[in-house]
């Protein structure tokens, strides 16, 4: 099992309904972000790319990878950096003693010290939800259905989330888990030559993106 998500850049609209959602299912301290849509032509809000009138938007939301091989817990000199049995990468509050070099050693720059707690922090994939049987927020807040979860290992076209429409049941229980809606089931018709990761130093990184007839400029 290695736990993963998708993001259908063709259904993201840079609501940050995730980034929102996060926050307030994680407690995230008010000036860190977790998860951050980005666009592709700077590192402000909903910045377009190119020069008037030719330009584009298009959004792609970046956190922790939760990678094959992280650098983060190879730098982390009391283990408090560790790969679960899940695949995901966790922080061990207990453990940590801020020193930052895993924050330093991220290739994405999605590890954030907690001036308060003095601890780093990331993405969890909300773990106490998912352990559940549950999806994280930020798949459940998509208001795009733009964000799957899953575990790679099944492949990517079963990675799933919330149903829509109106003949599905909204009770707030079964957000968690019932009502489910498969990638491959959903998104518009992708090829292998559409699917594509952040750049990859070693790491491996397990998250994926999908982006049709346009260039991939993310590296990978």
């Amino acid at each position: 099992m290695h736990y993963g998500m998708v993001i259908d850049t063709k259904r993201c609209v840079g609501c940050n309904a995730c980034t929102v959602a996060c926050k307030m299912a994680n407690n995230v301290p008010q000036d860190i972000f977790w998860t951050r849509a980005l666009t592709d032509g700077g590192d402000m809000m909903d910045t377009p790319a190119g020069e008037f009138p030719d330009i584009s938007m298009r959004y792609i939301t970046v956190s922790c990878q939760h990678c094959e091989n992280p650098e983060c817990v190879k730098v982390c000199p009391t283990q408090a950096s560790h790969v679960t049995e899940d695949g995901t990468v966790q922080i061990d509050k207990a453990k940590c003693i801020g020193c930052q070099f895993c924050a330093m050693a991220c290739p994405y720059g999605v590890r954030y010290l907690n001036e308060e707690e003095r601890v780093v922090e990331k993405c969890t994939l909300c773990e106490q939800i998912t352990a559940q049987g549950g999806l994280p927020q930020c798949v459940i807040q998509c208001g795009g259905r733009a964000r799957f979860f899953g575990d790679l290992e099944q492949g990517i076209d079963t990675f799933e989330a919330p149903a829509v429409g109106y003949d599905v049941d909204r009770s707030y229980d079964n957000l968690y888990t019932g009502n489910r809606v498969t990638l491959g089931e959903l998104a518009v018709e992708y090829g292998d030559a559409d699917v594509h990761h952040l750049p990859d130093v070693g790491n491996g990184p397990h998250f994926a993106y999908i982006l049709r007839d346009r260039e991939w400029k993310g590296g990978e």
